[in-house]
């Protein structure tokens, strides 16, 4: 989508600093992050929340967030652990409407979240 910021730093038109970039996902650090290590995993490819990728029936990218997502949680967040969140929709949280897997690091988490 051509107005989606996301959409812009998955194919490099806005800068992000990159944690992970593969031809499908790409990982950068959020730059308002909520906890230590803050890091939001994304399709390259614009879908607007998770629903519509299940709707899509791309169970291969639905798994290679996931693994990436747990790739990046393990790294940072070692032997104490890490918290995957997705937000769908206004009532979710989502407020970039382009589908992304929070990655939250580096302290105690509280439940429940919101």
């Amino acid at each position: 989508m051509d107005d989606c910021i996301f959409c812009k730093i998955a194919n490099g038109g806005v800068p992000a600093k990159v944690a992970y970039r593969d031809e499908r996902v790409v990982a950068i650090e959020d730059v308002n992050p909520r906890a230590p290590s803050h890091v939001l995993v994304m399709p390259i490819r614009h879908y607007g929340t998770i629903a519509d990728l299940a709707d899509a029936g791309d169970a291969a990218l639905m798994t290679r967030l996931i693994e990436i997502a747990t790739r990046v949680g393990r790294e940072r967040g070692g032997k104490h652990g890490f918290r995957l969140v997705v937000n769908t929709g206004p009532y979710g949280g989502q407020t970039v409407d382009h589908l992304h897997v929070h990655v939250l690091a580096g302290r105690p988490m509280s439940w429940p979240p919101g």
